[in-house]
């Protein structure tokens, strides 16, 4: 047989009863041992490319899932349908669920003795209840039209997603089909019983096969690790972190430099898996150019901050969710409460790294930009006015800047008699704490001021 022709389901069912392959097959083998989700459909796509690539004789999927998302399950089903050599399956222990969807899309399945397959409703992630109607119809179509594909029959197919389907001598209705390896052999979604994946190859008729096992790399390691939920949170919190203690103390670069580099681990691997869209990442992006609008170019925090903070927050949780732009029908909901917890918790982790290393947040210099921590009193130089008349003779004073005029802050003037602090206004620049500058007029009820230039 020609290693790169695909036989027919007809003639992949047949291979245990006599299918000729060539001498010294290469059998290229990788295993399907979770949840169908996207690290899943990762795997299979670099497995079928290295097989394609190594022109392998067969492709052996060693299977043990109890479901996960149906829209991976169908990419996957769709991948194997249209791999260029023979696909067989071997079911280690369970193919529910969508691990049924993946099993009757291989040319040949083989069941070990106390397997599994079937169960294919469609069932909600937090409770396990079933989903609405809208959702089997689509499990139902596309378990008929995979089986009618395969050669077996597409009624079994479909009363796998359908408990209220019927099928004479198979399943009555309002139970739920699950096929043992025996029940599985009778009604034709089985090839036969093996004891291992070895079994079901000498089942198959190849015999001094060569074979070729998928290899994790060292980046499917990196990324196996960065997704894990735990991972993802601690490096939420060095995000969110770096971020405050930067804008604490700016300039000093290493807190800023540490948030980056976190937020590069933190999306990268998502983006890889297929979590993190392109869109969701600039989501984030826009947020902390935002935040940072509102605290070293905007006086007060209104508009620009809130939107910031929302932007980095539903960027974060969308990343974890395998959403289609703005459509969760496929995102069972117990994944979408864990991305919201797991930015929560980063939150409040964040808060409390800065409770124990950089003070108290009453007390910070940054909280003290976002919101009103004192009385504003007249005789600290805070006073109702609509221009400077009382003080005319203000112009052309020399004051000292008590804050970072961002571009609004505090200075001391020289010729105050009160000597309080005044709340003043830059031109549009940046004034450091301790400059000189002149009080060149008024801008409402702030004192309008310029720095003055240090002589070369």
């Amino acid at each position: 047989m020609d290693s790169t022709a695909r036989p027919d389901a007809t003639e992949a069912r047949a291979d245990s009863t006599g299918m000729r392959w060539p001498d010294n097959p290469l059998v290229y083998r990788f295993e399907l041992v979770a949840d169908i989700m996207p690290p899943a459909w990762r795997t299979v796509q670099r497995a079928v490319s290295e097989a394609h690539e190594a022109q392998a004789d067969v492709l052996l999927v060693q299977l043990d899932t109890y479901g996960g998302m149906v829209n991976i399950a169908d990419s996957i089903s769709q991948r194997l349908l249209h791999a260029k050599m023979p696909v067989l399956v071997f079911i280690a222990n369970n193919a529910a669920s969508a691990g049924a969807l993946i099993s009757i899309s291989c040319d040949s399945i083989y069941m070990a003795p106390s397997s599994q397959i079937g169960a294919a409703t469609v069932v909600s992630g937090t409770d396990g209840a079933a989903m609405p109607d809208k959702y089997q119809a689509y499990m139902r179509a596309k378990m008929r039209s995979i089986a009618e594909a395969q050669g077996r029959n597409p009624d079994i197919a479909e009363a796998m997603v359908d408990q209220d389907l019927e099928v004479e001598g198979v399943v009555e209705a309002g139970k739920t089909l699950v096929f043992t390896p025996s029940e599985a052999i009778a009604n034709g979604f089985c090839e036969g019983v093996a004891e291992d994946w070895r079994d079901a190859l000498a089942q198959a008729g190849l015999e001094d096969y060569r074979v070729m096992a998928f290899e994790p790399t060292g980046v499917d390691r990196m990324v196996q690790f960065l997704v894990n939920p735990m991972v993802s949170g601690i490096l939420m919190l060095v995000i969110f972190f770096g971020i405050y203690a930067e804008l604490q103390t700016p300039g000093v670069g290493f807190p800023l430099m540490a948030a980056a580099i976190a937020a590069a681990l933190y999306f990268a691997p998502l983006y890889l898996d297929g979590l993190a869209a392109s869109w969701e990442i600039a989501l984030f992006l826009v947020g902390v150019v935002l935040l940072a609008l509102e605290l070293f170019v905007i006086p007060g925090f209104g508009v620009a901050g809130v939107a910031g903070l929302t932007l980095m927050l539903g960027s974060l949780v969308l990343s974890l969710v395998a959403n289609r732009a703005f459509d969760f029908q496929w995102v069972p909901a117990d994944t979408i409460v864990r991305a919201l917890l797991t930015v929560m918790l980063a939150v409040f982790g964040a808060a409390g790294l800065i409770f124990a290393f950089l003070g108290s947040l009453v007390d910070s210099p940054l909280l003290k930009r976002l919101v009103l921590s004192e009385a504003q009193q007249a005789n600290r130089g805070y006073r109702v006015s609509a221009s400077g008349e009382d003080d005319p003779d203000w112009v052309g004073q020399g004051a000292t800047a008590l804050s970072d005029l961002r571009p609004a802050g505090r200075i001391q003037v020289d010729g105050d008699p009160e000597r309080v602090p005044r709340e003043a206004l830059t031109e549009g620049g940046y004034t450091p704490a301790g400059a000189r500058v002149t009080v060149v007029g008024w801008r409402g009820t702030q004192l309008l001021v310029r720095e003055r230039q240090t002589p070369a």
